[in-house]
């Protein structure tokens, strides 16, 4: 793969629509996130994300069924992208982490 211009990287990212605010609003929206914080790990091209979501629906589910969860719920946005990485915690989950750290 070539490297990318600023300029294609922004061209991209405004082709496919797919920008961290749309991905957060979208997991707000459809997963009563409390938390949903999205980096961009590709340069600016919006091709690779990781993220990290609290929500309460994932209570009593495992890692797998966690993911699962929100890759259904972001499956036309993951589709136009290359990587995605989600982090998910319930909100008990995510506020002992934050005291450990």
């Amino acid at each position: 793969m070539s490297a990318r211009t600023d300029d294609e990287a922004t061209q991209v990212q405004v082709s496919s629509g797919i920008t961290p605010d749309t991905l957060r609003y979208r997991l707000i929206e459809k997963l009563d996130a409390t938390h949903v914080q999205i980096e961009d790990m590709s340069g600016g091209c919006g091709q690779m994300f990781e993220a990290i979501i609290v929500s309460p629906q994932f209570a009593k589910k495992t890692t797998l069924a966690r993911h699962r969860l929100v890759n259904n719920t972001l499956k036309e946005e993951i589709a136009a992208i290359h990587a995605w990485t989600p982090k998910c915690h319930t909100p008990e989950e995510w506020e002992k982490k934050k005291a450990q750290a």
